[in-house]
């Protein structure tokens, strides 16, 4: 089974909804012993459904919260604050989205938490970040889209912008905030020292925007919504075939003269289309040359010619299709875990475990087991 990367390591994850989660289920995943302190009426997430599962908690839970413990906490009783602390004292990392100062009224902000834990990692999760006009201000992936400059890239030309169909802010901001973790524990190894990492959903929408954001930044263009093509790339784009749509993303001048020459075009002795710089002042031309083609083939046909010029090139696949993709089920992509079915962690290592230590638990699945090793005076609750 290989070993567990992470094993050993404690996280208290005072978050929910996605963006904490996320990390804390990253962080499950590669063999940390994650514990999620949820409020007596838990995660809101478990009731975002349907769908649910058949342990009661909405489809939407089991995405980001495999392979922790649950242990509810009422903040507003001193008792359980005190355990709140106890915990934090004694975690490697501690994970949590409050709001901005949240957490200072209950001894779980950082200064607090470092003081008597002074190796601990602790990553902040807000959407604008511990600083800043706007900071203050609570942040949802979706207004942070909008402000971030997703949307007005995403959708057609003429129509109104649109969000990506998963939480775009929210995933990155888990992903990035994975990697800071993992950098802050590598960084203590060698001093002892922890870190806090401010993670603010609004930086991490900016980040993401990639090569849009340079072409602006050193370009000085404002890119705009151009549908499925790509602003630096053709033809690199959706095709229609005679019985449904396909992606052919060209990458290079090699590629696109395989490409005419297998649809039987002569697009690419053009002297004025040889070049990708050239092409993409001639957009439309190339494109509707090539949709000329593909809309009297069918997507079957289009695709073992790409196949055959090393041009790559892709069904669009709903979400059940993407998952029956021969492909996808080589590779192990579904994960089972008791009454959960969520795609497995995409990593794979010579030599470590990835499968989950278990589904999504239960609300308060494990308070009486935490709560008594917390008491006994034993530290931090194995896990069993």
């Amino acid at each position: 089974m290989g070993q567990q990367l992470l094993g050993g390591l404690r996280v208290l994850e005072l978050a929910r909804v996605l963006a904490g989660p996320w990390i804390g289920q990253t962080l499950a995943d590669l063999g940390a012993d994650v514990v999620k302190v949820e409020s007596p009426s838990g995660d809101e997430t478990r009731g975002w459904g349907p769908p649910f599962a058949d342990d009661g908690a909405a489809a939407y839970f089991h995405a980001c919260n495999r392979g922790k413990r649950s242990l509810t906490l009422d903040f507003a009783d001193p008792d359980d604050r005190a355990l709140a602390r106890q915990l934090a004292s004694q975690a490697d990392v501690v994970v949590e989205n409050f709001k901005l100062g949240g957490l200072v009224k209950h001894g779980l902000d950082y200064a607090s938490v470092a003081a008597t834990n002074p190796g601990v990692v602790y990553a902040s999760i807000t959407g604008f970040g511990q600083d800043g006009p706007l900071a203050p201000r609570a942040g949802y992936d979706f207004i942070i889209q909008a402000m971030g400059g997703i949307m007005d890239l995403t959708g057609e030309p003429d129509g109104e912008p649109q969000k990506p169909g998963v939480a775009h802010a929210d995933l990155f901001t888990g992903l990035y905030g994975t990697i800071g973790v993992l950098a802050a524990l590598q960084a203590r190894a060698q001093t002892g020292k922890g870190q806090w990492i401010d993670l603010a959903l609004f930086d991490t929408q900016l980040a993401a925007l990639a090569n849009q954001a340079t072409n602006h930044l050193i370009g000085g263009v404002v890119p705009r919504r151009m549908g499925n093509a790509h602003p630096n790339i053709v033809p690199y784009q959706v095709f229609e075939a005679s019985d449904g749509p396909l992606v052919i993303a060209c990458g290079n001048d090699g590629q696109f003269a395989r490409l005419c020459e297998e649809l039987g075009l002569t697009l690419h002795r053009d002297p004025r289309l040889m070049r990708n710089r050239d092409r993409l002042q001639h957009r439309d031309e190339v494109a509707g040359a090539i949709s000329a083609r593909t809309a009297g083939m069918t997507r079957a046909a289009v695709l073992v010619a790409m196949e055959r010029a090393g041009v790559p090139a892709g069904p669009i696949n709903t979400v059940a299709e993407a998952f029956a993709e021969p492909q996808a089920v080589a590779r192990g992509m579904v994960e089972t875990a008791g009454a959960s079915r969520s795609p497995r962690l995409p990593l794979r290592f010579s030599d470590a475990n990835t499968l989950p230590s278990g589904p999504p638990p239960r609300l308060g699945e494990h308070d009486a087991a935490i709560r008594a090793a917390l008491a006994s005076g034993d530290g931090w609750p194995e896990r069993h």
